[in-house]
């Protein structure tokens, strides 16, 4: 399968650097040069992949993370200079599935697009068996991607549907943020295990009741994460 790319930063040197990254791994490549471009491509192209950077003109990557997050949930790692922790978080905080820090190490660029390929992919795609997980109130179909709470469908990101098939997967273990990332992302956890905890707060919002007081994903402090609940085939 080819994939579609999209790449949005507003210094024309790190798009043409990124192109070059990118076209040796044969990716279909878009670009973008604020979000209100990026936003105008997702809704008239089949966009599989956003390389966001952050302070962008009209539109920042931020704002622009969030109203693709309404009508999309393609994967979109945000690019941010390195002393920018703040925007890290809000950019997760809004809805993107992971970032990378300028000036990039081509090899940990391409890696990081490649394993959010693989979860879209899985995500959308149709080659798995028909697979369903039941705890509690929670159902999750692993073939249509479908996840419902009391019957009702829930819209999740490709890496909450992750985390969340990971975890029902394997319910009432504990699992640090580290161990988490390492399943979940699929590679080795360099510092990104921050990246989890937002993850896992949205994941909450929109699976429990009360996010405050958790019924299934809860924190066993100074340890990681579990799921809880009455399991059924």
């Amino acid at each position: 399968m080819l994939y579609n790319i999209l790449i949005c930063d507003d210094e024309t040197d790190i798009v043409n650097a990124l192109k070059i990254y990118l076209s040796q791994a044969d990716y279909r490549l878009f670009t973008a040069y604020t979000g209100k471009e990026a936003l105008a491509l997702v809704q008239s192209e089949e966009i599989h992949l956003i390389l966001m950077d952050v302070m962008m003109p009209q539109m920042d990557g931020i704002a622009a993370t969030r109203e693709i997050r309404k009508i999309s949930n393609v994967p979109i790692i945000l690019l941010t200079a390195k002393s920018e922790n703040t925007d890290k978080v809000l950019g997760l905080n809004a809805g993107a599935d992971d970032y990378i820090t300028k000036p990039f190490v081509p090899m940990e660029l391409l890696a990081r697009v490649r394993s959010q390929l693989r979860r879209y992919t899985r995500l959308g795609g149709r080659e798995e068996q028909a697979s369903q997980m039941v705890l509690g109130a929670i159902r999750l179909d692993d073939e249509t991607k479908i996840v419902t709470v009391d019957g009702e469908e829930v819209n999740l990101t490709p890496t909450e549907f992750s985390i969340l098939r990971f975890l029902m997967s394997h319910p009432g273990k504990v699992y640090s943020s580290k161990a988490l990332y390492e399943a979940v992302w699929n590679e080795v956890s360099l510092g990104s295990e921050g990246a989890v905890a937002v993850h896992i707060r949205h994941l909450r919002e929109k699976i429990e009741i009360n996010p405050s007081e958790p019924r299934y994903l809860k924190v066993v402090w100074g340890q990681g994460y579990k799921m809880e609940g009455d399991s059924a085939g």
